[in-house]
C-alpha cells in the first residue's frame, strides 16, 4: 500500500456521501448498527495487531486510524459539501477533544484495572517504546502550525497543503521503521496469532479481508447509526450544534474506542492502544482539517477560505490548548496516572457550564507553560527528541 493512496483514500470515499444529507431513520436502527460497528472495530484491531509483525507498528496503526476515522471524514465531508460553515469546527473539535480528554484517560484506567486483576500491582504510568517518538514528533508538527490558522481566523486550501505535506512526511518516516519482534507472537490472542503463523498467502488474505470487511462495516453502518441518534436527539430537543459536536463524534470515534480498550486490557499493549489514538489525533489535525477547505471550495466552485466566527475560534483554541498539554505530557515518553486525571477533569468541566470553556482554555495553556518552565529550570531535554533522533539515524537516515 503506497503512502499517497493511503492518504487520499478516505477523501474519495467521503464523496460518496455528497449526494444527500443523512437519510431519516428510526431510533431503533441503533439496535443493529451499534453491534455492526463494534464487530468492525474488533476485526480491524485483529488485522492491525497481526500486520505489525510484517510492517512497522506505527505504520500499521496509521492505516488503522484511516479506517477508524472513515465515518468522521464522511460526516465532515457532508458538512463541508453542504456549506454548513457554522458546524464544520463543531464536529472536528468535538472529535479531537473526545479522543484526548476521554480516550487517553480511559486507556490508562483500563490498563491499570486489568493490571491489578492480574496481580501485578498499581500502574503508575504507561511507558512508551523508543519508536513511539515518531508519533510524538508527528503530533508536534501540526500543532506548531495550528496557531497560524487560529490567529488569522481562516482555513484555506494553502493551509491544507501544508498539513498534507506534514502527514505524508510522517507516514514516510513510519514506513522506514522495523516490524515488531516475532518473539512476542505468543502474547497475541488466538485470532491474530493464528494469522501471524499462517502461510504467507493465507496471512495476506486474512489481514486484507479483516481490514476490508471491517472498514466496510464501519462505512455502511456509520450513517444509519448517526441518523438513529439524530432521531433520538430530535425527540429530546437537543440543539444541532451540540449534536454535531458531541454525539456525531462519539459515533465516529466508537470503533477506535472499542479497539483501543480491547488492547489496553492486555499486558504490554497499553502503549499500542495509546499510540492508536495519538495516530488518529495526527490524522485529524492534518488530513481531516486539510480536507475541509478543499471540499468546501469544490462545493462553491472556486477556492474559498472557511472563515471562523467567534464561537468557532474559541472552540479551536480550547481544543488546541488540550492538544498542547497532552503532547507535553508525552514528551518524556510516558503517560502518568496524574496526567490522565488532569486530562479527564479538564475535559469534563465545560460540560457543567459553557461559561467555563474560556477558563479551561487558560488552564490548558498555563499548565503547558508550567511544564515547559519546569523542563528549562531542571535543564532537561524531553526524552522524545533525542529518542527520535536516534530512531531517525538507525532506521531512516
Amino acid at each position: 500500500m503506497g503512502v499517497l493512496p493511503a492518504t487520499v483514500y478516505p477523501i474519495f470515499l467521503s464523496f460518496l456521501f455528497f449526494a444527500s444529507t443523512l437519510r431519516e431513520t428510526s431510533a431503533t436502527t441503533v439496535l443493529w448498527t451499534a453491534p455492526a460497528i463494534l464487530l468492525s472495530a474488533i476485526m480491524i484491531a485483529w488485522a492491525a495487531e497481526a500486520s505489525q509483525y510484517f510492517v512497522a507498528q506505527g505504520f500499521a496503526l496509521a492505516i488503522l486510524a484511516w479506517l477508524q476515522t472513515l465515518p468522521e471524514f464522511a460526516v465532515e465531508a457532508v458538512l463541508a459539501w453542504h456549506k454548513e460553515e457554522h458546524l464544520l469546527l463543531a464536529n472536528l473539535t468535538g472529535a479531537l477533544r473526545l479522543l484526548l480528554g476521554a480516550a487517553w484517560p480511559l486507556i490508562y484506567l483500563t490498563a491499570a484495572y486489568f493490571r491489578r486483576r492480574r496481580g501485578q500491582g498499581p500502574l503508575r504510568k504507561i511507558v512508551l517504546e523508543d519508536h513511539h517518538a515518531v508519533e510524538i514528533v508527528g503530533l508536534l508538527l501540526p500543532l506548531l502550525y495550528v496557531p497560524v490558522i487560529a490567529w488569522k481566523g481562516t482555513l484555506t486550501i494553502y493551509d491544507g497543503v501544508v498539513l498534507m505535506i506534514m502527514y505524508i512526511a510522517y507516514l514516510i518516516v513510519l514506513s522506514k521503521l522495523p516490524a515488531e519482534d516475532h518473539e512476542e507472537i505468543d502474547d497475541l490472542e488466538s485470532v491474530p496469532r493464528a494469522i501471524v503463523l499462517a502461510p504467507r498467502t493465507k496471512r495476506i488474505l486474512a489481514i486484507s479481508a479483516l481490514f476490508i470487511v471491517g472498514g466496510a462495516l464501519i462505512y455502511f453502518s456509520a450513517e444509519p447509526f448517526l441518523a438513529s441518534l439524530l432521531a433520538l436527539a430530535t425527540v429530546a430537543g437537543m440543539p444541532e450544534f451540540v449534536f454535531v459536536q458531541w454525539i456525531a463524534p462519539l459515533v465516529s470515534e466508537f470503533p477506535e474506542l472499542a479497539s483501543t480498550l480491547y488492547w489496553a486490557r492486555r499486558d504490554g499493549r497499553a502503549t499500542m492502544s495509546l499510540m492508536n489514538v495519538v495516530s488518529s489525533n495526527i490524522n485529524q489535525w492534518t488530513m481531516l482539517t486539510a480536507m475541509l477547505p478543499v471540499v468546501y471550495s469544490i462545493s462553491i466552485g472556486t477556492a474559498t477560505p472557511i472563515v471562523f466566527d467567534h464561537l468557532q475560534s474559541m472552540e479551536l483554541w480550547l481544543t488546541y490548548g488540550q492538544a498542547v498539554i497532552g503532547l507535553i505530557f508525552l514528551f518524556n515518553m510516558e503517560f502518568a496516572w496524574w496526567e490522565a486525571l488532569v486530562l479527564a477533569v479538564l475535559f469534563v468541566i465545560p460540560f457543567a457550564s459553557k461559561a467555563t470553556e474560556q477558563v479551561v482554555t487558560y488552564l490548558y495553556f498555563v499548565g503547558a507553560a508550567v511544564e515547559i518552565i519546569r523542563m528549562i529550570a531542571q535543564r532537561r531535554l524531553p526524552r522524545a527528541f533525542p529518542t527520535f533522533l536516534r530512531v531517525w539515524r538507525e532506521h531512516v537516515a
